[in-house]
Order: structure tokens, then sequence, then C-alpha cells
């Protein structure tokens, strides 16, 4: 390990002690030199709850893809042009083709609290077709490392992509290229 390392290392655990903090604590405050890697085929989902109508209903997407095919896609945000324009409603109208191919969830995520989620999804019938799940906070986006700042939406939302899941281990992932655009993450593109 490289001696600065070491060093900020000491420094933030004698901190933690000087300040009274446990050992566990301490440790919890440890640090990874390497960057963290975006997630690929062949991975497992993440055990992270999101959010399905309101704060109160979780969702674990470990549980929800256990045993299951799964397509997930993300979006930037709920209401936003091509969201609603391209992404969403491609998948609505190809639910029943999705699922006829042996998929047994269609699962869109946004950086969006639940009631934007659920207001989107009524908007676009996508009751029994697609579920919508919210991540407030970015925890499931930041784990996937499939994040992007884009300000003018607010901060850290989810780039746009897609995934096919087969007993929650990711068999195909398309992110899209500059992270916005609509290519390779659309409906008529997934491969099941």
């Amino acid at each position: 390990m490289h001696p600065l390392l070491v060093q900020q290392f000491a420094n933030k655990f004698s901190l933690l002690k000087h300040l009274g903090r446990s050992t566990a604590t301490v440790q919890r405050f440890s640090f990874h030199p390497s960057k963290m890697v975006q997630i690929k085929e062949g991975d497992k989902i993440p055990s992270i709850d999101l959010f399905e109508d309101s704060p109160a209903n979780k969702v674990n997407m470990a549980d929800l893809c256990a045993g299951k095919k799964v397509v997930l896609f993300a979006v930037p945000g709920a209401f936003t042009p091509g969201c609603s324009k391209t992404h969403l409603p491609g998948y609505v109208d190809r639910a029943d083709a999705i699922k006829s191919s042996g998929v047994q969830e269609i699962v869109c995520v946004s950086v969006n609290d639940p009631f934007v989620m659920s207001a989107w999804g009524k908007q676009h019938n996508t009751g029994g077709k697609v579920r919508m799940l919210a991540d407030p906070a970015a925890v499931f986006t930041k784990q996937l490392e499939l994040g992007a700042d884009l300000p003018p939406l607010g901060g850290l939302r989810s780039k746009r992509y897609s995934m096919v899941l087969e007993d929650g281990v990711i068999k195909s992932l398309n992110v899209e290229p500059d992270g916005t655009g609509l290519s390779c993450s659309l409906a008529d593109k997934i491969k099941v």
C-alpha cells in the first residue's frame, strides 16, 4: 500500500479513537485505494432495497430477481422527454412479447421518489406490465457504478441502460454510450 494512504488511514483511525469512537466505528471508515468498477455481465445484482408506490413498500432487488428471469431498465428521470416518449412506452408496448419469452418481471428504475415513479407509471399504464421502482438516494445506482452527474436534472441520476438477469445474475448489460441516449437500451433491442 502506498505510504501516503497508510498515513491517511492512521490519521483517520487516531482521530476517531480520540473522539471516543469504537473499533467497529473506526472499521466502517476504512477505505479502498482502488476505484469501484461498473457492474458487468456475470455479476450478481446487489441486495439493495428500492421502493414501489411509497416509502413503506420496499422491494429488495436480490429477492425480486431470485429464481426468475428479469428485464431491468433504468432511466435518468421520470417525466423527462426521452424517458416518457420513447424508453418507458417501448417496454409497456412490448411487455407481452417480452414476457412471452420467459421473462417474469420487467422493472424500470430511476433516481426519483416512489410517489413520482408511481404517478409516472399510472400516466403510462404500466400496471401488470412494468414495475416502477424508485432509487431515491441513488444507493442502487451508485452500487452498480451506473450513475451520471446531470445537474439540469438535479445532480446524480442513473445512466440509461437495460439488463437481462437470470436468478439474480446479469446475463446481458446494455449501457448507452453517452449514458443518456436512446439506442442499445430500448425495448426493441433487448435480447432475452
